[in-house]
């Protein structure tokens, strides 16, 4: 008799998971009329284009971080890299150049992920353990270069700050650039071999090495693509204020794991899109502006995040036991 109940109350629970699934295309939505309702300033369009102009870093971020986590990993250094990248590019920009600098700059970021990927692969080292430890090296890193100060230079070259601040026909370049970036990602993810065999590892490593995948080079290539994508964002983010900057990204992790994890991608590995993304990030972007148009403070705002990634977690969860 427990028993049975038992049953049927987590069939009810699933049969919410899967209702609050459906529902998540239009949250982004129906909070954006809740949030008009009770400030109108929410919905001019100056307030809009500001969205998008902020959500843009994060959904560049969390681009890398979704094919990461389909792979089986996550990457804990997101936030770091952003801050390092930030002064890295601007040191470099105003020593040799626009075009070096920002190359400079993102092979760095791609020699960090390939490390990461490497020693998960080759050393069996779990993926939170290295990032967490690439997480504090690189602040450390940050830190030591500059002193805990600002590097300043960059407002004086247009082409860079354009990135981070220009439009174009009345849409914010870093909106479009994160718009090319969720379109690559997804291309990526379903139009190549290597997407594909990141889904297969992702959902069941073993297997996808039984069947003759180069599980340690993919893996490899999705801790690259994490790293990558937040050199991207750090770069966008650095342009957008100007200067190289040592905190930037402090708060970046949290967020871009929700975004994925929002959106459906499963921690667990394996299952994950581009489109979920983007609905998480809009969320993510929603809530963080409507709430500081209504007077809450940031941090009840980190609470928030916190409780969503939760629940969006335990709803993964739910989705994938329990008679699947």
């Amino acid at each position: 008799m427990a028993s049975s109940r038992l049953t049927r109350r987590w069939e009810e629970l699933r049969s919410t998971v899967k209702l609050q699934r459906m529902l998540l295309p239009i949250a982004p939505f129906a909070l954006g009329i809740v949030f008009g309702i009770i400030n109108p300033s929410f919905l001019t369009p100056y307030n809009l284009a500001n969205v998008t102009r902020q959500s843009a870093v994060l959904a560049i971020g969390a681009t890398g971080q979704t094919i990461l986590i389909i792979s089986g990993g996550t990457d804990l250094s997101q936030g770091s890299m952003i801050g390092l990248v930030s002064v890295v590019s601007a040191m470099a920009m105003i020593s040799y150049g626009l075009v070096p600098g920002i190359l400079i700059a993102l092979a760095m970021a791609a020699m960090v992920g390939a490390v990461h990927g490497l020693v998960v692969a080759k050393w069996r080292v779990p993926h939170f353990v290295v990032t967490l430890g690439s997480l504090n090296v690189m602040r450390g890193l940050t830190y030591l270069i500059t002193g805990g100060l600002p590097v300043a230079g960059v407002s004086r070259i247009p082409a860079f700050m354009w990135i981070g601040q220009g439009e174009i026909l009345g849409f914010p370049v870093p909106a479009l650039i994160a718009g090319m970036v969720l379109l690559a990602g997804y291309l990526f993810l379903t139009k190549t071999q290597a997407g594909r065999y990141i889904f297969a590892i992702g959902g069941n490593e073993e297997a996808a090495h039984l069947a003759g995948v180069n599980t340690g080079l993919y893996k490899t290539i999705a801790f690259m693509c994490s790293a990558v994508l937040a050199g991207v964002a750090g770069l966008v983010l650095t342009a957008r204020v100007g200067t190289g900057q040592p905190t930037l990204g402090e708060s970046f992790l949290l967020d871009s794991i929700a975004a994925s994890v929002i959106g459906g991608t499963s921690m667990k590995g394996g299952e994950g899109s581009m489109v979920g993304t983007l609905l998480g990030v809009a969320l993510i972007a929603v809530i963080g502006n409507g709430l500081n148009l209504i007077g809450v403070s940031s941090f009840v705002q980190m609470i928030v995040t916190g409780c969503i990634i939760v629940v969006a977690v335990v709803t993964d969860l739910m989705g994938k036991t329990g008679g699947d």
